[in-house]
C-alpha cells in the first residue's frame, strides 16, 4: 500500500496507526537504505513524535485531510529546523538551520511526517546524484546505474517506498529526471506557483519546487498543499485557489487536443523510449483524447539559451561562498568555474531569446491542450558514464538526460513525468506532459487518465539485492 490516498483511507478506518505506518517505513529504510543511499539524514524520534500526535488528532477528530500521518522526507536542499541542511556539500555540512523551508512547513501543516533529508546531487548541479562527499544514490531497479538528478534520492526513495513521497527541486529537470529513471510521478508546476523561501538556490529563473510520489493524484495532494503566494518569495504570484486533484478514475479525455511533436523531442531518442510514448498516446486516445501533430519551436536554440542564462546564474549562487570553494566536488567546480565566462550581453541576450520563445510556446498551446512527449531520451544510464550512444549518436550524460526538459524550466511550464513502461532491461521509462502556465490541473487531469488505464505506476523494484 505505497499510494497517499489508499493508506489515507486505512489511517481513517483504523486499518493502521500513524506509529504504525512510520515504524514499518523506518524498519523498511533500516534494511533497504544502505544499497541505494537513498537518505542523508534519519530522524526517526522526531518522526515516532509526531506520528503519535497525529494519532491523537485523529482521535480527536482533528483531521488535516489526506497528508495526514503521511510519511515523507525532504531533499536536503530545503532548509529543516534543527535539523542538519547539507546541500550535499561540504560547504553546508555544519548548517542546522533555525526556520523551515515555506515547503516543508506547508507539507508539515497539511500533516506530512518527515524521516529524514534526502541525498542529491551536490548543490542540486548535477543529473548522477553521485555524490562524492556523502555516496552516491543508486537507482533501485538496477544497483549499477544513476536514479537520476539532482533530486535522485527523492526519486530511489519514493520507489522503494521507504516514503510515501518527497520533495524536489527542477532547475533543467531534476525533478523529473528522477522520476524518469526510477518509475515514479513527478511534476515541476509553473515558475512563481510554489515558493522557493527556505529553498538554497541554483539558478534564481530556472528553480522550481515540486514533489514526487507513486501516483498522479498522490503529487496533485502534494502540489495543493504546497502552492500559494508567499510574502517572502516575490516570484510568487497571488492565484485563486485552485482544486489540483484529478476526479475519480476512469474519466474520459474527450475534448482533450493533445500536441505529438513532429520535430526535436522525437528526433534522438531510444527505439524503446519512442515506442512507449507513442503507446502512451494511443491510451489517451483511447480515453476520448484528439492527437494532433505540431512543429515545436527551435527547442535546441531556447536549450541553448538556458544553459547559458544558468551558468553564471549558479555561479552567483555558490560564490558567496568563495572562501570555502576548496570544498566542492570535482563534479560541480568546473561548472561553476565556466559561469565566470558568461558575458553581460551573451546573459542578456539568451535572457531575450527566452522570451521569443515563451511567446511561441503560448502560441503552440492555442492549438493544442499539452504535450505529449518522453521524459528522457534514454533509460537510466550506468554509474560513472560520462557519455551515452542514442542512435549512432555519442552524447554528453548530462546534457542527453536534461535535452527534453530544460527548455520547460526557462519557459516557466508545468511539466510532469510519469512511468510509461519498461525497457527489455526491466528499466522505467517515462512520459512528460507539457502544458501551458498555470496549466498544472489540466496536466495532471490528463496524466491520471493515462496512469489509470495503464498499470506501470504499480510496479515496485525487488528488494532482494
Amino acid at each position: 500500500m505505497d499510494n497517499i490516498l489508499a493508506v489515507a483511507g486505512a489511517l481513517r478506518a483504523r486499518q493502521i496507526s500513524c506509529v504504525e505506518l512510520i515504524t514499518e517505513r523506518l524498519r523498511l529504510t533500516a534494511a533497504l537504505d544502505p544499497q541505494v543511499k537513498a537518505f542523508l539524514t534519519l530522524t526517526p524520534a522526531v518522526a515516532l513524535e509526531a506520528a503519535r500526535v497525529a494519532d491523537a488528532e485523529l482521535a480527536a477528530g482533528r483531521d488535516r485531510g489526506a497528508l495526514h500521518g503521511i510519511p515523507i522526507a525532504h531533499k536536503d536542499l530545503f532548509a529543516t529546523r534543527g535539523i542538519p541542511t547539507t546541500a550535499g556539500s561540504l560547504i553546508y555540512r555544519d548548517w542546522i538551520p533555525d526556520f523551515d523551508a515555506a515547503v516543508v512547513s506547508r507539507l508539515a501543516a497539511a500533516g506530512c511526517i518527515s524521516l529524514g533529508k534526502l541525498n542529491l546531487h551536490e548543490l542540486a548541479y548535477g543529473v548522477t546524484s553521485q555524490n562524492e562527499h556523502f555516496g552516491g544514490v543508486k537507482n533501485p531497479w538496477d544497483l549499477t546505474r544513476i536514479p537520476g538528478g539532482s533530486s535522485g534520492g527523492s526519486g530511489a526513495a519514493v520507489a522503494l517506498g521507504l516514503v510515501l513521497c518527497g520533495t524536489g527541486t527542477d532547475t533543467g529537470g531534476s525533478i523529473r529526471i528522477p522520476a524518469s529513471y526510477c518509475g515514479v510521478a513527478g511534476i515541476k508546476p509553473t515558475y512563481g506557483r510554489v515558493s522557493m523561501f527556505g529553498c538554497l538556490p541554483l539558478a534564481h529563473s530556472l528553480d522550481h519546487m515540486g514533489p514526487l510520489a507513486r501516483t498522479v493524484r498522490d503529487c496533485a495532494l502534494l502540489l495543493q498543499a504546497m502552492a500559494g503566494h508567499d510574502p517572502r518569495d516575490p516570484t510568487t504570484v497571488p492565484m485563486p485557489g485552485e482544486d489540483f486533484l484529478p476526479p475519480p478514475g476512469p474519466f474520459s479525455l474527450e475534448g482533450v487536443r493533445i500536441g505529438i511533436p513532429r520535430n526535436f523531442y522525437f528526433d534522438r531518442a531510444d527505439s524503446e523510449v519512442i515506442a512507449a510514448v507513442d503507446a502512451m498516446a494511443q491510451v489517451a486516445r483511447a480515453a476520448g483524447a484528439t492527437l494532433l501533430e505540431v512543429n515545436v519551436p527551435d527547442v535546441r536554440a531556447l536549450n541553448q539559451a538556458t544553459l547559458t542564462v544558468q551558468l553564471p546564474e549558479s555561479t552567483q549562487s555558490i560564490d558567496p561562498r568563495a572562501d570555502r570553494g576548496h570544498l566542492l566536488g570535482q563534479a560541480v567546480k568546473p561548472n561553476v568555474e565556466r559561469g565566470h565566462t558568461v558575458t553581460a550581453i551573451d546573459y542578456l541576450n539568451a535572457k531575450a531569446t527566452i522570451e521569443r520563445f515563451r511567446g511561441e510556446f503560448a502560441m503552440l498551446f492555442t492549438a493544442c491542450d499539452v504535450l505529449f512527449a518522453p521524459s528522457t531520451p534514454i533509460t537510466a544510464p550506468a554509474i560513472g558514464a560520462a557519455t551515452v550512444t542514442i542512435d549512432g549518436v555519442e552524447e554528453d550524460t548530462r546534457l542527453a538526460t536534461t535535452r527534453l526538459m530544460r527548455g520547460a524550466n526557462a519557459l516557466g511550464l508545468p511539466a510532469m513525468s510519469i512511468p510509461s513502461g519498461f525497457s527489455r532491461a526491466g528499466m522505467p521509462m517515462g512520459l512528460q506532459i507539457m502544458g501551458p502556465v498555470w496549466s498544472e490541473a489540466r496536466v495532471l487531469r490528463v496524466a491520471a487518465a493515462v496512469e489509470d488505464r495503464t498499470d506501470f505506476h504499480l510496479r515496485k523494484p525487488t528488494t532482494d539485492r
